[in-house]
């Protein structure tokens, strides 16, 4: 069990008159206008608006990579149509190793020369989103539905990836990068950065379910636990705040399914470190340099 901290009341609830814990989370503010999570960020930073409308998306890979030409001409080298004429020539290499084949793909931490010459990549981009719902974490949809890079557009040049997941229907903190290296840092198991939600359910959490949720149990990929949870204050018991270090897939929703609970709303207001505090909901900002630095220190597990 983790230790508290400040984004959590300390306590557990009393089974005695089925009594709420004496804490509470507070309610997150419910303006159209604004979402205040749980941990305040003092960041002023202004956000940009979104261009009306979403456009037409190229179908591509999801998975964090890029074409070689297209890394060539992003690098001002040449136009694609040239990049190909010059790899097909063999004057290209990744990693070391001439790639005469088109199509070939490279991720953004690939070691790219041209002519001997260390390509530069493209320069770091870190967004931040407050998801909205109906809005899918991918960089294109091939059924046509709005994706979160709809959402950027005017962001720049700089093709950006989404940091994990958020389901179509889940809301909240959603971090969009070409960084490689920090994508890596952020999602792989090892790391495992902290997450608060605000999940709202069908019925109020009975408190053996909130001491079941607590101690943990077991799902068919192993075992699970919150590392906090509180109920949010004037709900009913129907919201609670959850904190947890995992990165499953559909972690949130799958533990209260497994407890006979249908998960109504779930919004993420907290991830490693970053909140949606003065960004409305479907809005974006870039981050502050203080932001990036304190993700590349690790400095919000």
């Amino acid at each position: 069990m983790r230790k508290n901290n400040d984004s959590f009341a300390k306590g557990k609830p009393s089974r005695r008159d089925d009594a709420a814990p004496k804490k509470n989370f507070q309610k997150a503010a419910s303006s159209k206008n604004s979402s205040k999570p749980f941990v305040k960020n003092e960041s002023t930073r202004s956000f940009t608006k979104p261009s009306k409308g979403p456009k037409p998306v190229k179908k591509e890979e999801n998975d964090g990579t890029i074409r070689l030409n297209r890394c060539l001409a992003n690098a001002g080298v040449c136009s694609r149509r040239e990049a190909d004429v010059y790899i097909q020539a063999g004057v290209v290499t990744v990693n070391g190793q001439v790639v005469t084949e088109l199509g070939t793909r490279v991720k953004h931490t690939d070691k790219v020369m041209f002519h001997n010459q260390l390509i530069q990549s493209e320069k770091k981009v870190y967004i931040l989103l407050n998801k909205p719902k109906n809005t899918v974490t991918t960089v294109s949809d091939p059924r046509g539905r709005m994706t979160v890079i709809d959402l950027i557009r005017g962001a720049g040049v700089e093709r950006v990836y989404p940091v994990g997941r958020l389901d179509r229907n889940t809301t909240g903190v959603l971090l969009l990068t070409n960084d490689g290296e920090m994508t890596e840092k952020l999602t792989h198991p090892r790391f495992e950065k902290k997450k608060i939600y605000q999940v709202s359910l069908d019925k109020p959490l009975a408190v053996e379910d909130f001491d079941k949720l607590k101690e943990g149990f077991h799902l068919e990929d192993g075992f699970i636990q919150a590392d906090e949870l509180e109920y949010v204050k004037d709900s009913k018991r129907m919201e609670v705040g959850i904190e947890i270090h995992s990165g499953r897939n559909r972690i949130v929703r799958r533990m209260f399914e497994h407890l006979g609970y249908t998960v109504e709303k779930l919004d993420r207001v907290y991830f490693a470190g970053l909140t949606k505090y003065n960004l409305p909901r479907g809005r974006w900002r870039f981050l502050t340099e203080a932001e990036i630095n304190a993700l590349k220190m690790g400095a919000f597990e």
